[in-house]
């Protein structure tokens, strides 16, 4: 069985490619290099029903991205996800990627990062395709 790997997310960025059947997410975490990884839209959907939204006026957005270039477009060795689990915790959001070829990724967002990634995938959805639309 393949172990785990855990990380405290900092910040993040996404991208949608040309075809709008994925985006390429980059995640900044604490202690750690950042993470890249190709979510299709059928996951994007998903989570865009799914995420809990900000409630609080006074929360902080988190620190700036890291950069998308088209060395992440074109590095081979970045997973796709193939499903995501999610469990809400108290201030924080656990979601455990099960990745296609890599042990699975499992990010923890705060709060301020749970919007931010609302906020992208709602965002980009406008550019995806929703095969099951």
């Amino acid at each position: 069985m393949k172990e785990a790997v855990i990380r405290q997310v900092k910040s993040m960025s996404m991208s949608c490619d040309r075809v709008g059947n994925s985006l390429l997410a980059k995640f900044s975490a604490h202690g750690a290099g950042d993470v890249s990884l190709h979510i299709p839209a059928s996951i994007v959907f998903w989570l865009n029903k799914h995420l809990p939204v900000n409630q609080d006026p006074t929360l902080q957005a988190p620190p700036a991205p890291p950069a998308i270039t088209q060395d992440d477009w074109s590095n081979p060795n970045n997973p796709w996800a193939m499903s995501v689990n999610c469990r809400e915790l108290p201030g924080k959001l656990r979601m455990q990627f099960n990745l296609d070829r890599k042990p699975d990724l499992v990010l923890v967002l705060d709060r301020s990062n749970v919007e931010l990634l609302r906020q992208i995938l709602v965002l980009y959805s406008r550019e995806l395709i929703d095969l099951d639309a």
